[in-house]
């Protein structure tokens, strides 16, 4: 499937940025909305630190409501242009996408963000084996 140290995998899986060998959040499933932003505040593993600065997740709004736009405009697409809905239906074809992909795409934005700023690190493989 997904080849670890690749960020695709760890933006689809919620790892560890750096190791990948761990979630970084309490609960891996984002059904459970009450624990869905819940995070560990270090990795076990590699011991990264996720909360790297006060507020460091609020740029992860920036990358969801990308992503949002994203749904919105593929569903449009897929509603409007093949199946050929109208306009209203297209428009509660967004909506329902948007509230059904909210859990998944808040969890995304997250991985997305700090995927840009921490890359995987092979090293932190060797060190916990030894």
């Amino acid at each position: 499937m997904l080849k670890k140290g690749s960020k695709l995998n760890s933006i689809l899986t919620g790892s560890c940025p750096k190791c990948q060998n761990e979630s970084m959040y309490v609960d891996k499933n984002p059904l459970h909305l009450t624990s869905i932003l819940k995070m560990n505040e270090v990795c076990s593993h590699c011991g990264l630190r996720y909360q790297i600065e006060p507020s460091f997740f609020y740029g992860a709004m920036y990358v969801s409501y990308g992503l949002n736009v994203a749904v919105g405009i593929a569903t449009f697409i897929i509603s409007y242009v093949i199946f050929d809905s109208s306009v209203k239906t297209s428009f509660i074809a967004i909506i329902a996408a948007l509230i059904f992909l909210f859990p998944f795409v808040l969890r995304w934005s997250r991985n997305i963000y700090i995927n840009m700023f921490i890359s995987y690190d092979p090293k932190t493989q060797k060190k916990k084996q030894q």
